[in-house]
């Protein structure tokens, strides 16, 4: 299973000003572009409850792809025919699960807790991730946990006059 990670962040290096912020709100049409491209590739998203939540708000459904959500709360009201599970599985019995049903490609896509789920226990193979022309001083960082991992730079792309996409690869 390939396990990327897409992330948007500022120029110094956060995704956010608080929880509660939606990247979607700062980041470039290029971006959004480019995040509707990769995970329809990956075709299985994973997000944590919060991103759900203000995706669903802001009237953002991702037809094409299955959505997996991470969350604490047993009971929560979605539409039938979306494609949407709600889980607090291990991010490695997720994984495994999702290859027994032929999946073949996972895209983690935020927040914060779910991106350093998956890279505190060694499961992202690449990383996506777009650096924005913005600044916050202070706010989330895409991961929390101490770990050491080094990456390899696969491709830089210039999304516009100001964006760039580094394409990383993890060193196992």
């Amino acid at each position: 299973m390939k396990v990327i990670l897409i992330a948007a962040l500022s120029a110094d290096g956060l995704l956010a000003r608080s929880t509660d912020d939606f990247s979607m709100d700062w980041t470039s049409p290029e971006d959004v572009k480019l995040f509707v491209k990769l995970t329809k590739e990956a075709g299985v998203m994973v997000m944590g409850s919060r991103t759900f939540a203000t995706t669903i708000e802001a009237g953002r459904r991702l037809p094409g792809r299955k959505m997996v959500v991470y969350t604490s709360k047993k009971n929560i009201e979605h539409h039938r025919t979306d494609p949407t599970e709600f889980t607090n599985e291990a991010p490695i019995a997720l994984l495994e699960r999702l290859s027994s049903e032929g999946y073949t490609s996972v895209a983690i896509c935020g927040g914060a807790a779910v991106y350093d789920m998956f890279l505190r226990d060694g499961l992202v193979d690449e990383l996506y991730i777009t650096y924005e022309p913005v600044l916050f001083g202070a706010g989330v960082t895409l991961a929390r946990s101490g770990f050491d991992m080094r990456l390899t730079l696969l491709e830089v792309q210039q999304l516009n006059d100001n964006a760039y996409m580094m394409h990383y690869e993890v060193q196992k």
